[in-house]
């Protein structure tokens, strides 16, 4: 603190930042947050019945769109607003697997899920009927859908113990290291890996797919699909990344306007999905990158690093096409293998919110182990049948039991 000529002391000033601060924390929270779920995108869409070439197009539609949205919000309110698509979600449709109606009914789910982010912008109830939702449960069914990703690693080291095996070490090291950067370095040992086998074993390279396209799919609409994707997708969207990517901003001072925020990332999963995404949202654990004071000292300048994310984003864009390519030719269980340890703290997460409530322990147990069993009823996927059952038990039996 220093001292004016009166004797009274003065607030000191934030520290001078050029302009190139904010751009390179804007390069890392894209860099970060497509390298760190991408092959879970990819894994989630090819599980819904995607060709390759569809779900590439499907990375380049949340990537654009994402991309569009942050530039337009980060600029409108001066404020460090970054999306990301949704990894739970992709998760979701990981466990889901083949939907009623085939890949067409998936991407009209997407588009319901689209319409029901911008509804819940502008009717509070529906904002209300999920916030009160049980935090146990709505995280126990996270955890459930995301098991059978971060079990791949482990069924993948039998299948392709070369590849797989240094790719873990290497994010077990970083994770100790540098955890920033462990799935980057994990998914650049993966690459060589592969590269190294397709080189070995003379296989051929689609050449032809490395260029980036966009499949456009026309929605089909089933009602499994209505129930068993698009709810759940809606409310793990919602729950674990909207309502949580608001708490992150407000940590720095910062009101996320939730219209403009929900009818942006709504109306951008609407028109992203014809594309085949699946769904954008608010940024969660990434948006700290861009909002901290890391970013830039002054608050009011921090947005600068959320509009450089949205451009970077458009660049990242451009490689989905070689990354499908990459990973079509890679041997089995590599993307599995990325996908599945990108997940592991977000599943360490959900699993401490879902069983650290005693009063509702069992519904929470119960509600993970339905998600995790993968069964599907009537055409409707587990995760459905999950949040059903969790919330009976819950009503069902009393605290201290339950």
């Amino acid at each position: 603190m220093s001292t004016s000529v009166t004797g009274t002391p003065e607030a000191e000033s934030p520290p001078a930042a050029g302009i190139g601060q904010p751009i390179g924390a804007g390069i890392v929270t894209a860099l970060v947050g497509f390298t760190s779920s991408f092959a879970v995108v990819l894994t989630g869409l090819t599980a819904v019945g995607a060709t390759p070439a569809q779900a590439a197009s499907g990375l380049l539609a949340v990537c654009v769109t994402q991309a569009i949205g942050m530039i337009v919000l980060s600029r409108r309110y001066r404020m460090p607003l970054t999306l990301a698509w949704s990894t739970p979600g992709a998760a979701l449709l990981a466990s889901t697997g083949a939907v009623a109606g085939g890949w067409p009914a998936a991407v009209g789910a997407f588009v319901v899920a689209g319409a029901l982010i911008v509804l819940t912008g502008f009717w509070q109830r529906l904002g209300a009927l999920i916030a009160a939702i049980p935090v146990e449960i709505a995280q126990a069914m996270l955890a459930g859908v995301l098991l059978p990703l971060c079990l791949a690693p482990v069924k993948a080291l039998p299948v392709s113990p070369a590849v797989v095996v240094p790719v873990i070490v290497t994010w077990l090291v970083l994770q100790r290291f540098a955890p920033r950067w462990s799935v980057l370095a994990a998914f650049a040992v993966a690459a060589a890996g592969a590269g190294i086998d397709i080189a070995v074993t003379h296989r051929r390279i689609d050449a032809a797919g490395l260029v980036p396209r966009v499949e456009w799919t026309v929605p089909h609409w089933s009602w499994q699909a209505m129930i068993g994707v698009a709810v759940p997708l809606y409310i793990v969207t919602m729950a674990a990344q909207n309502i949580p990517g608001t708490a992150v901003m407000k940590t720095f001072d910062y009101r996320v306007p939730w219209r403009a925020a929900m009818a942006v990332t709504g109306i951008g999963t609407v028109l992203g999905a014809f594309a085949g995404g699946h769904a954008i949202n608010l940024a969660a654990i990434s948006a700290a990158l861009s909002a901290a004071p890391s970013a830039h000292p002054d608050p009011k300048r921090r947005w600068i690093a959320a509009c450089t994310a949205g451009c970077a984003y458009l660049v990242l864009a451009l490689a989905s096409g070689a990354l499908v390519v990459l990973v079509a030719a890679a041997p089995r269980g590599v993307l599995e293998t990325v996908a599945g340890l990108a997940l592991v703290a977000t599943l360490a997460g959900a699993l401490t919110a879902a069983l650290t409530p005693a009063a509702h322990r069992v519904a929470a147990a119960l509600t993970f182990l339905v998600a995790a069993s993968g069964i599907g009823l009537l055409g409707i996927g587990a995760a459905f049948w999950a949040l059903a059952a969790g919330l009976v038990v819950r009503w069902l039996l009393p605290p201290a039991q339950g």
